[in-house]
């Protein structure tokens, strides 16, 4: 199975970020499956990245050739794609995931988990959207999504094919 990773190219400020990124990483090489990720060998996608690839596992990254010239990928990599754009990226990530993952990141990972949450929402995809919600780091939006079903933008049964899990274990219940 590809699991499309989404986090940031920084570290963040608690510690438990960069475990958490290392335990995602052997847990991915640990079921045999691919990560799918932005390639990069910097901030925690470079932990996630280089703990599958170091415990026997296989990493896609998908990142534009802007970034490649900036040479900031990660040597290790199973496969490299280069695309044009930060939107052909997005788009690629997309079309190879069978599951997909937000880890605590920034604009970029809000973006790119919110999209997940529209594909679902259209019934685009069925595939698992998951938001690992390290010490609550997704609560504010939970709350938003909460909300919008509350207001009525969004159905009940599509927020709850949205998972938030604390624990990187909590993914033996989601992932087939």
């Amino acid at each position: 199975m590809n699991i499309t990773v989404y986090l940031g190219s920084s570290y963040g400020n608690a510690p438990a970020y960069r475990i958490a990124a290392a335990r995602l990483g052997r847990y991915i090489a640990s079921r045999g499956d691919t990560l799918v990720y932005g390639g990069s060998r910097i901030g925690l996608m470079g932990i996630l990245a280089q703990n599958v690839v170091e415990n026997g596992g296989s990493a896609i990254g998908v990142e534009p050739r802007f970034f490649v010239d900036a040479v900031v990928q990660y040597e290790g990599l199973s496969e490299l794609i280069v695309t044009e754009t930060m939107a052909e990226r997005k788009t690629r990530m997309i079309e190879m995931g069978d599951a997909f993952i937000a880890f605590p990141g920034g604009t970029g990972t809000l973006e790119e988990i919110s999209e997940i949450i529209s594909l679902v929402r259209l019934g685009r995809t069925d595939a698992p959207c998951i938001l690992l919600n390290l010490d609550g780091y997704y609560e504010p939006l939970r709350a938003m999504l909460e909300k919008m079903v509350a207001e009525g933008f969004l159905p009940a049964a599509v927020y709850a094919k949205i998972r938030f899990i604390s624990e990187i274990e909590e993914l033996d219940d989601i992932l087939p």
